[in-house]
């Protein structure tokens, strides 16, 4: 994985010595405390640095397996959410900072920036241009009928039969009167989400597909829908760009995208940590919209 060399080269001249190694063998409590990360948080968020970094290590501390991950991959995760303004309490459901085992670097654990189906709804609203936004399960009898060229939804909530969702629907209309409603199947989310699927059992429900199956399906069909049809402002667009993606920093102290952890079953698990849509799934989607089950 490509290495801060710049930040790392800052921390270690700080601390007293030119070595880039030291930088990389530091805690990432050192490094949350060594003035060039300060620094980079602080301009940033400016008085919540303080904050933010502590709720950080706070999260770190509370999570066995992130804690693994290399420290630097954990901080520039963290400043995507910070330079979205989003929480990365992972309860919040906002933005996570999720662990990956690379078999291919010797096993090492990397963190990387995902991002929640609330997260999405809440640089939208920034946005402005959203008159309404939402997403939501569709549970079994809600569903009257569904056209998926004219787009139109026949929903009745007081139908509800059961407690099994059958499917998740969302929607949108912006200040100029444009509409947009996405459907998908539970069997369409089920195919996208193995198919996707990092670990190297590719039916295993793991990390937040585990522990809120409706939440990541949700963020799962909202991102189609906004990624293909929506407004997106520049946070947006950094959001997507970023979404699921491990990430590093240039020289000028800017965040870019490090060396793509390859998707090899055989060579690779996701560790606790929710599923998202990655670059390959992001094309696939802005070429063919809402997938249909063969």
């Amino acid at each position: 994985m490509a290495t801060n060399s710049s930040l790392k080269n800052q921390i270690s001249k700080s601390n007293g010595n030119n070595q880039v190694s030291n930088a990389k063998q530091m805690t990432l409590k050192s490094l949350l405390s060594s003035p060039a990360v300060q620094k980079r948080f602080e301009a940033v968020l400016e008085e919540k640095a303080s904050g933010f970094t502590t709720s950080l290590l706070n999260m770190v501390n509370g999570d066995p397996n992130l804690a693994e991950a290399q420290p630097m991959s954990i901080i520039t995760s963290a400043m995507v959410a910070a330079t979205l303004d989003l929480p990365i309490d992972k309860n919040l459901g906002y933005a996570y900072i999720v662990p990956f085992r690379d078999w291919k670097k010797g096993n090492e654990k990397v963190a990387q920036f995902q991002l929640g189906y609330k997260g999405y709804i809440q640089l939208a609203q920034r946005s402005g241009q959203y008159m309404a936004l939402n997403v939501t399960e569709v549970y079994e009898g809600e569903l009257k009928s569904w056209n998926r060229l004219t787009e139109e939804f026949e929903f009745d909530p007081e139908g509800k039969e059961s407690d099994e969702v059958i499917g998740y629907v969302a929607y949108f209309r912006l200040v100029n009167g444009f509409e947009k409603t996405v459907y998908w199947t539970k069997q369409q989310v089920e195919m996208h989400r193995v198919k996707h699927n990092k670990s190297k059992n590719k039916e295993q429900l793991t990390g937040v597909w585990k522990s809120d199956y409706d939440a990541m399906a949700q963020k799962t069909v909202l991102k189609n829908m906004l990624s293909k049809w929506g407004i997106l402002s520049i946070e947006m667009q950094k959001a997507v760009t970023t979404d699921e993606t491990v990430q590093e920093m240039d020289e000028k102290g800017e965040l870019k995208q490090a060396e793509m952890i390859e998707d090899d079953e055989s060579e690779q698990e996701t560790i606790n940590g929710p599923m998202d849509l990655n670059d390959e799934e992001s094309t696939e989607l802005f070429k063919e919209g809402t997938i249909t089950p063969k």
